[in-house]
C-alpha cells in the first residue's frame, strides 16, 4: 500500500501557458503533480486546498525529452513529470496569482 501523501505533496505546481491560460476561461486548471498520484488523489487535494468542488480530473505522464550538448554528443535527458488538468463546477474558481 503506498504512503499517505498531504495535498501540498501532491500538487506541485500551477502550469502557467497561454494554453493553460485560455483554458482557465472554461473553468480548466492545470498542475504539475507528484509522479504516481492517482485521479481521486489530485481531486481531494485541490477541492481540500482551493475550497471548490472539482468535476472532472484528466491526467497525463509526460516523457523526458533528450538533450544534447555540442554537436551530436549525448547528455542524458530531461525528467518525467506528471500533469493533471482539472475541471471545476460551474460557479467555482481558482485564483492561481494568490
Amino acid at each position: 500500500m503506498g504512503k499517505l501523501l498531504h495535498p501540498e505533496d501532491i500538487l506541485l505546481a500551477p502550469l502557467l501557458t497561454e494554453e493553460t491560460w485560455g483554458m482557465m476561461e472554461e473553468n480548466k486548471y492545470t498542475f504539475r503533480v507528484a509522479l504516481g498520484v492517482n485521479k481521486v488523489q489530485i481531486r481531494k487535494a485541490v477541492e481540500e486546498i482551493f475550497k471548490v468542488k472539482v468535476d472532472r480530473v484528466w491526467t497525463a505522464n509526460i516523457k523526458g525529452k533528450p538533450r544534447r550538448e555540442r554537436l551530436n554528443q549525448m547528455h542524458g535527458h530531461t525528467s518525467r513529470w506528471h500533469k493533471a488538468i482539472v475541471r471545476l463546477a460551474p460557479g467555482d474558481r481558482i485564483d492561481v496569482m494568490g
